[in-house]
């Protein structure tokens, strides 16, 4: 083909062949926080198999599905409040993003002790959060009688639902708290020195995640 006949290549389309076909990396992506995300897509269809298996049972059921206002509220001062240790769990995780958040930017800055006690500070945010949640089940099991194979205000589903997804996400709490006391400790001794604080961002990811899966069981689950 002559000069004059060839067809113009878009402007930035021969840089792009020239990437792909180089013997190097096209877009550079840590190993450390790809498997992170490869890890939480597959925690993220296991936790849509669950809701979607709850929302299935919710449906088909036909015996009456106790009113979560009720069974979840408190009795504070003489007065029954709703939902009120479910709305302090969730804005109890909600500001562990924040200060997750804010680890991840010092972080960036290389600000190691700033960054390592932003973790100790949502790690705290998320222990606080599964002994709520270990009242919470407490509560049901001695006071309401609520049983993973049994529910005596209603159907017996419910109690398989509850134990089953929020003790999912309970443990992921955990092992979170665990995980992030780990890397702050880590992060504080100054072992990310010399390569860098990119484990604080992985970490938040994991942290970030697991903060979202409850804005879903706290939609479907509770406010349902």
């Amino acid at each position: 083909m002559s000069q004059d006949t060839a067809v113009a290549l878009p402007e930035g389309l021969p840089g792009v062949v020239v990437d792909w076909s180089a013997d190097k990396q096209a877009f550079y992506v840590p190993w450390g926080k790809a498997m992170m995300w490869i890890f939480l897509l597959s925690d993220t269809f296991i936790f849509t198999c669950f809701l979607t298996g709850y929302m299935n049972v919710r449906y088909s059921t036909t015996v009456p599905w106790p009113n979560p206002s009720e069974i979840f509220a408190l009795n504070i001062g003489g007065h029954s409040i709703p939902l009120i240790l479910i709305a302090i769990m969730t804005f109890d995780l909600i500001s562990s993003s924040g200060t997750m958040a804010m680890a991840v930017n010092f972080g960036y800055q290389r600000n190691r002790k700033k960054a390592a006690l932003f973790m100790i500070f949502t790690a705290l945010f998320g222990a606080t959060f599964v002994g709520m949640q270990a009242f919470e089940w407490s509560k049901l099991i001695l006071v309401e009688g609520v049983r993973p194979w049994g529910n005596p205000m209603g159907a017996a589903q419910f109690g398989s639902c509850f134990f089953m997804i929020t003790g999912f996400h309970g443990f992921h709490v955990s092992v979170g708290v665990i995980y992030l006391s780990i890397v702050a400790f880590k992060v504080w001794r100054g072992d990310y020195e010399s390569r860098g604080y990119e484990i604080v961002e992985i970490a938040g990811l994991y942290w970030h995640f697991v903060d979202l899966v409850w804005v879903f069981i706290f939609a479907f689950f509770y406010l349902w």
